[in-house]
């Protein structure tokens, strides 16, 4: 499943994670994360796939696109 820079923005909301602390977790630079969610580049597959890693270790669940939109939401405790 890829994931888009709207996922990603919404999945830090939801656990209240600022971009540096994304970046950290995912061992990735900030600048990826801001340039990606601004619409600037594409990350290479791999950071995509630690960038939804972390996330998902988290607490979030990435929710496919389904016709009723691709989303994210918090994975019951």
């Amino acid at each position: 499943m890829t994931i888009s820079a709207g996922q990603i923005r919404a999945a830090r909301g939801l656990i209240g994670w600022s971009q540096q602390d994304l970046a950290e977790k995912a061992e990735v630079g900030r600048a990826t994360i801001a340039d990606f969610e601004a619409g600037k580049r594409a990350p290479y597959a791999t950071t995509l796939a630690r960038l939804q890693e972390s996330l998902i270790a988290a607490g979030v669940e990435f929710i496919p696109e389904n016709g009723g939109g691709a989303g994210v939401r918090l994975r019951k405790a």
